[in-house]
């Protein structure tokens, strides 16, 4: 029987969407069950290399100074390219990890930013269930809709925070060799602190991400030896470097300086307030020194601070800022699941 004009075009249409949604459905629950089978064959803990017995300052590397062509130039924020002196400085061969952090939690009863209820007075314009203790979390999505919105793959979640990287529920236990995520300027800071340390400049963190080279790779491929997200960002990770998520510190090689995970894993803070682009440089404040006092002309806000190095959660397709001269704005105030740190200290060389 012949169909009516436009009938059959339409069928074979209908029909190719129905090969389309339930080889989607498939490919979803082969994905999840493939993820949840290799979380649990990931390592815990990766072994770190021993530092020479007469290492001044244990878990520490020591950064030679120079001159540092500041920036790259895939996104706007990146450029200008400058140049600036950088002195030589230590710096934390690893993120901070979890169990370093419980033992500061523990020495010194600090509660982290999400774990207290948000200011209201702050944030008159949050509904009351963001307002709640919690953190922005990751959370991979099962379908996308429009143009992809952040907020499909990204939410508030009551009740995460550094011991809770996925809200109730989730706990850290055997992950102490995880970086510690969840965190703020402000929590980073009461570490440092702490520990006698500070928190590295954007042009400290960059020059020791580079391994004291001044120029940038002129290129800018996903890096083999990082933790990244290798396929279509957000809803396909082939997980090539071995990781579905977060990976314990020290799980691939070093840079020339012995510094593990300066790119991908999680994005770390530094102390620098944030501007829209290099034309203006702010200066980092001090951890005692008024935030008004370090605002510079052009700054977007100084309720941001320059992150840098990218995350697990960076791919070719969205991000791509695993590179040493990438850089992005976060919040001083908002907890995220993908953002750690790790701390600097001015002081004589070996």
């Amino acid at each position: 029987m012949r169909l009516p004009r436009g009938l059959g075009t339409k069928r074979r249409w209908l029909g190719l969407l129905m090969v389309s949604i339930l080889a989607s459905a498939a490919w979803l629950l082969w994905s999840e069950k493939h993820s949840e089978r290799h979380l649990r064959q990931e390592p815990l803990s990766c072994k770190l290399p021993p530092l020479p017995g007469n290492a001044p300052l244990p878990g520490m590397v020591w950064v030679p100074g120079g001159s540092l062509a500041l920036g790259d130039t895939v996104y706007a924020e990146e450029s200008p390219v400058r140049q600036v002196p950088v002195a030589g400085f230590w710096l934390d061969r690893t993120e901070v990890t979890n169990d370093e952090f419980a033992a500061f939690v523990q020495a010194s009863a600090y509660v982290t930013v999400a774990e207290r209820a948000v200011d209201a007075a702050k944030h008159p314009e949050l509904p009351p269930a963001m307002r709640l203790p919690g953190a922005v979390v990751f959370v991979s999505p099962t379908d996308l809709s429009g143009r992809g919105s952040p907020t499909q793959w990204w939410r508030y979640v009551a009740g995460a925070d550094w011991r809770h990287p996925g809200g109730p529920g989730t706990s850290i236990a055997g992950r102490g060799a995880f970086p510690v995520v969840n965190v703020t300027i402000e929590d980073a800071w009461a570490y440092a602190r702490w520990k006698g340390t500070t928190l590295p400049t954007e042009a400290q963190w960059e020059w020791a991400a580079r391994g004291a080279k001044n120029q940038a790779l002129p290129d800018h491929e996903q890096p083999t030896q990082a933790n990244t997200w290798q396929g279509l960002f957000p809803v396909a990770n082939s997980v090539k470097d071995g990781f579905l998520g977060l990976a314990p510190v020290a799980c691939f090689a070093p840079n020339a300086l012995g510094l593990f995970d300066m790119i991908g894993n999680v994005w770390e803070l530094t102390r620098d307030v944030y501007t829209p682009s290099h034309a203006v440089l702010a200066p980092a404040p001090l951890e005692d020194q008024a935030p008004s006092a370090a605002r510079p002309s052009g700054a977007v806000s100084v309720g941001q601070r320059v992150i840098k190095g990218g995350s697990f959660l960076c791919a070719p397709n969205y991000c791509m800022r695993y590179r040493a001269g990438a850089r992005q704005a976060q919040d001083d105030d908002l907890a995220v699941s993908h953002l750690g740190f790790r701390t600097a200290l001015v002081a004589p060389g070996p």
